[in-house]
C-alpha cells in the first residue's frame, strides 16, 4: 500500500509540476531525469540494468532528431521554395490535415519520430501564428501516436509484447486496425477548423536555427528527457506489476491514461502478456495510444515536436488534455458497445 501511495504521489507531481510551476516548466528535461532517478531509487529499481537502459534507449531517437534537424537545416531554402509552390495549390489547413493523416499512417513503418519531425519542420516553414501552430502540432501528434500502434516499428516495447504472445508482425493491425484508422482521421479533423493566419508573409525568409541548437542543444534535451522517462517507467514498474493485471478491460483502459506521463512502450511491455484476453489487450493498447498524446511526456513524437517548436508543457496540456479526454470517451463507448453485442 505504501508503494502505491508513493507511486500516486509521483504521478501527481509529474502531471502537475510542469503545468503549474514555471521553474519546472523551463527545465522540464532535468526535472524528469531527477524525478525518474529518485522514483527508481525509492522503489528499489535503480540498478545496472536501469542505467544501461537509460543510457542506450534514448540514442536512436536522439540520432534521428540530430540527423533530421541537420538535414532540414541544410535544405531550408529549398524546402521554403517547395512549400510556397504547394501552398498555392492547397489551403494551409488542408495541407496540414493531409500531412497529419499521411504521417499517421506512415508512422508504424517509418517510426513516429520521423513522422513527427517531418510534420514540425513543415509547419515551422509555414510560419503560422503561434496558437494555430501549437494546436496543429498537438492534433498531428495524436494522429501519429495512434498510427504508431499498428506495428512493432511504431512502439519499441511492442516487439517485446509480440514475443510474449507468440504473435506475428501484423497481429496489432488485426487487433486494432479499425480503431487506429478511425482514430488517425478523428485526431486530424480539428486541424481543418483552425484559424490559420500566417504571422508573416510566406515569402519572408525565416531565420535559421544555429548549428549549436541543431547539433547540441535540441538533441541533448531529447536525450535527457527520454533517459528520465526510462528511469520513471522502470521505477513505477512494481506498481504496474502488482495491480494492473487484476483489472477488468474497462478499468484497464482508463488506468492506462498513465501513458500521458509514463513511457507507453514500457507500460505495454510490462502489462500485456498471454494472461490477458484479446479484449483486455485491445483496451489496454487503445488506452495507451490515446493517452499518449495528452501531455508532452506521453510519447516520443510529442517530446520531439515540443522540443523543435519550443512548446511548453502548459501549452501542450491546454489542447492535449481536452482532446485526449474526448477521444478516450468515444473509444470507451465503442469498446463497451462491442462487448455488449459479443
Amino acid at each position: 500500500m505504501l508503494t502505491l501511495a508513493l507511486a500516486t504521489l509521483v504521478i501527481v507531481v509529474v502531471l502537475l509540476g510542469p503545468v503549474f510551476i514555471e521553474a519546472i516548466e523551463r527545465n522540464v528535461e532535468l526535472f524528469f531525469l531527477l524525478i525518474g532517478v529518485l522514483t527508481a531509487c525509492i522503489m528499489g529499481q535503480f540498478d545496472a540494468a536501469l542505467v544501461r537502459a537509460a543510457v542506450t534507449e534514448p540514442l536512436s531517437f536522439t540520432v534521428a532528431v540530430l540527423a533530421f534537424g541537420a538535414t532540414f537545416r541544410l535544405l531550408r531554402d529549398y524546402l521554403d521554395q517547395l512549400l510556397r509552390r504547394v501552398i498555392r495549390l492547397l489551403a494551409p489547413r488542408i495541407l496540414c490535415f493531409c500531412l497529419a493523416i499521411i504521417l499517421g499512417f506512415l508512422a508504424p513503418f517509418i517510426t513516429p519520430v520521423v513522422s513527427a519531425l517531418v510534420f514540425v519542420e513543415a509547419i515551422s516553414l509555414l510560419r503560422y501564428d503561434r496558437r494555430a501552430e501549437i494546436a496543429a502540432t498537438v492534433f498531428a501528434c495524436f494522429a501519429i501516436g495512434f498510427g504508431a500502434g499498428l506495428t512493432p516499428l511504431g512502439m519499441p516495447g511492442i516487439a517485446v509484447v509480440l514475443r510474449s504472445l507468440h504473435a506475428d508482425f501484423w497481429y496489432l493491425t488485426r487487433l486494432l486496425g479499425p480503431f487506429v484508422v478511425v482514430g488517425v482521421i478523428l485526431a486530424a479533423v480539428p486541424i481543418l477548423f483552425l484559424p490559420f493566419a500566417s504571422s508573416e508573409p510566406l515569402d519572408t525568409t525565416e531565420g535559421k536555427d544555429s548549428w549549436r541548437i541543431v547539433l547540441l542543444i535540441r538533441p541533448g534535451k531529447v536525450y535527457v528527457f527520454i533517459a528520465g522517462l526510462v528511469a520513471l517507467s522502470d521505477g513505477l514498474r512494481p506498481v504496474v506489476d502488482a495491480y494492473i493485471h487484476r483489472l477488468p478491460s474497462g478499468l484497464l483502459f482508463w488506468m492506462n491514461t498513465l501513458s500521458a506521463v509514463v513511457n507507453n512502450s514500457t507500460l505495454a511491455a510490462v502489462e500485456i502478456g498471454p494472461s490477458l484476453s484479446m479484449n483486455q489487450q485491445r483496451a489496454a493498447l487503445l488506452g495507451l495510444l490515446i493517452s499518449g498524446g495528452a501531455l508532452v511526456t506521453g510519447n516520443i513524437p510529442n517530446i520531439v515536436a515540443a522540443s523543435r517548436l519550443g512548446i511548453t508543457s502548459r501549452e501542450w496540456a491546454k489542447i492535449g488534455l481536452g482532446t485526449g479526454a474526448l477521444l478516450l470517451i468515444l473509444c470507451f463507448a465503442v469498446l463497451r458497445s462491442i462487448a455488449f453485442f459479443q
